[in-house]
């Protein structure tokens, strides 16, 4: 039997059934349900491990743990526990007088049965306390208590001298004790909003 247009046009469409009441059987026996996570939504997670701007570096990987469910219309799509994965985008050190340390985080992905879902996420960048009021105390604080000590010792001459002195032993302190960095413990609360949709696929 030869087989025109019309045969052809038959089994093609026979075919495509037959891959779609596939595909629609897999779905029911895995019971799964494809659910999208809207921008912004919040994820909010634990750190498993410590980061620090001395010692964490762009480019590094950490580990978290979802600590509270992402629930859409009644459904948990991810729960609580879930694994994640993130990826330090900035890690800048503080610096001795100047420079606020700087930390910034993202999710990358997110384990939800077994499955890795890509995600991409806003997280503002943490910025470290600043120097100036703190070195001014120190470098101020140790310039009085040198005019003092100068004075009682020497009078008038020896509070000129002991001034600028104590203020080089205040810099000096300030110098030594003035890094703040930004150190997270294990388990510090992080929350991260997506910046774009995800299809989570929740099963029933």
């Amino acid at each position: 039997m030869r087989l025109n247009k019309r045969h052809y046009l038959m089994i093609g469409g026979a075919i495509l059934l037959a891959a779609a009441l596939t595909v629609s059987a897999a779905t029911l026996r895995d019971g799964s349900d494809p659910v999208m996570l809207p921008e912004h939504t919040a994820i909010h997670v634990t750190l498993d491990q410590a980061l620090a701007t001395n010692q964490s570096r762009p480019g590094d990987h950490f580990d978290a743990t979802v600590s509270q469910p992402v629930v859409i219309d009644g459904k948990i799509v991810i729960p609580q526990g879930a694994h994640a994965e993130g990826l330090v985008v900035d890690s800048r050190q503080s610096g001795r007088l100047k420079g606020r340390a700087r930390l910034q985080l993202a999710l990358q992905t997110v384990d939800v049965n077994g499955r890795n879902y890509d995600v991409r996420t806003i997280s503002h960048p943490r910025i470290g306390r600043d120097h100036k009021m703190r070195n001014w105390e120190w470098i101020g604080g140790s310039a009085a208590g040198g005019a003092v000590i100068g004075a009682l010792a020497g009078g008038g001459t020896g509070a000129l001298i002991g001034g600028p002195v104590g203020a080089g032993a205040g810099a000096t302190v300030a110098l030594v004790t003035g890094k703040k960095d930004i150190k997270l413990k294990a388990e510090t609360p992080i929350k991260f909003e997506l910046a774009e949709p995800v299809t989570v696929d929740v099963k029933g």
